[in-house]
């Protein structure tokens, strides 16, 4: 628990050194300069993934990134291991991304501003107006080119089979018309759980696109299984549920 305890502490003095920094990006937001914006938040935030991934000393391998489409933006559809798997995908796939996150992480301070930046989507889940209201803000910010990370699961498996995938999850994909690009996230669990930071390896396997635009009422249904299936595809036998 002291390990992860002085990390915590190296994370915090990470983002206040980065104040000069996050007040030159929001000028830059206010000069209405958003490519720009745009590029220096995703090397800060590609930056600070791979600082806090390090803080656990482990390591992360990607395997099939040259499947991320070049151009346009996609949903990442990943299962959900651990804590560290937003920082890994953030650090570790070339491609800007944000994500949809609970509206508590709000109360962190700075921590909060750089996600706004990066677009990221905030969702209140004991609110069900608000969650549609949310899910249609992220819809709106997929389809002006910035792609968005979910986890279909809903909550974190630590180690165990891949839950199902809910249904609901991939409205965001289906609406936008953006392809959805599933990816397996092998080991990120043994990081950071709760007996604190540990070492570990991670291996992400991203897997080909898969079209959304266009698709029948059957093929829409049948979506979030197919996804999963190719996910864990990935993982050992006693992983896949």
């Amino acid at each position: 628990m002291i390990k992860t305890a002085i990390a915590m502490i190296r994370f915090f003095v990470y983002l206040i050194r980065y104040v000069p920094a996050l007040r030159r990006v929001k000028k830059i937001e206010r000069e209405g300069r958003i490519a720009e914006r745009d590029e220096l938040v995703n090397q800060g935030v590609h930056d600070w993934a791979r600082y806090v991934v390090s803080l656990s000393g482990g390591t992360v391998e990607v395997v099939g990134e040259e499947n991320v489409p070049a151009e346009g933006s996609v949903v990442f559809v990943g299962n959900h291991q651990g804590n560290f798997d937003i920082p890994i995908l953030l650090g570790y796939l070339a491609k800007p991304k944000a994500f949809i996150s609970k509206i508590e992480i709000l109360k962190i301070p700075l921590l909060n501003q750089w996600m706004r930046l990066m677009q990221c989507t905030f969702m209140d889940r004991k609110s069900p107006r608000q969650s549609v209201k949310a899910m249609q803000e992220a819809v709106e910010s997929v389809k002006r080119g910035y792609s968005l990370v979910i986890f279909p699961e809903g909550t974190r498996s630590r180690g165990k089979p891949v839950g199902e995938f809910k249904s609901g999850s991939f409205k965001l994909a289906l609406k936008a018309g953006v392809p959805i690009v599933p990816v397996t996230i092998d080991g990120s669990w043994r990081l950071f759980e709760e007996s604190g930071m540990k070492k570990g390896h991670v291996k992400v396997t991203v897997h080909p696109p898969i079209p959304t635009a266009n698709l029948s009422k059957e093929e829409a249904e049948s979506l979030p299984e197919r996804v999963r299936a190719v996910i864990v595809s990935a993982l050992s036998e006693e992983l896949r549920g």
